[in-house]
């Protein structure tokens, strides 16, 4: 009889000190999809997958994909630690905003008479 997995992702998300937001915005996909993962309501399918993948290869998941630089300051990799990831989310310091003085001047188009 084929054994269901139990996913795992909440106990590793919460090991990494990460929100299910904040795993969501890394992975690529919604909050609720996170939820949805993490309570065993969807598939892991795909997950099971990569793993059949590694164990036929003998690799690693890392070893599947070859990643790219989106741009010349990024180093291509994936992030490697925690405050990594918070620095990709913006996480670290909280964004400055503006006072509610603070007027944005409208931008002035020329047009012709």
């Amino acid at each position: 009889m084929k054994q269901k997995a139990k996913p795992r992702i909440a106990l590793l998300r919460e090991k990494a000190g990460l929100t299910q937001l904040e795993l969501s915005r890394l992975v690529g996909v919604t909050e609720s999809t996170i939820q949805n993962w993490e309570s065993g309501r969807t598939g892991t399918d795909h997950i099971e997958r990569i793993v059949r993948f590694c164990k036929a290869l003998n690799c690693q998941v890392e070893d599947l994909i070859e990643y790219m630089s989106e741009s010349p300051e990024t180093s291509g990799a994936p992030p490697s630690s925690l405050s990594q990831i918070h620095n990709l989310l913006g996480t670290e310091n909280p964004a400055p905003t503006l006072s509610s003085n603070a007027e944005v001047a409208p931008t002035q188009h020329a047009t012709s008479s």
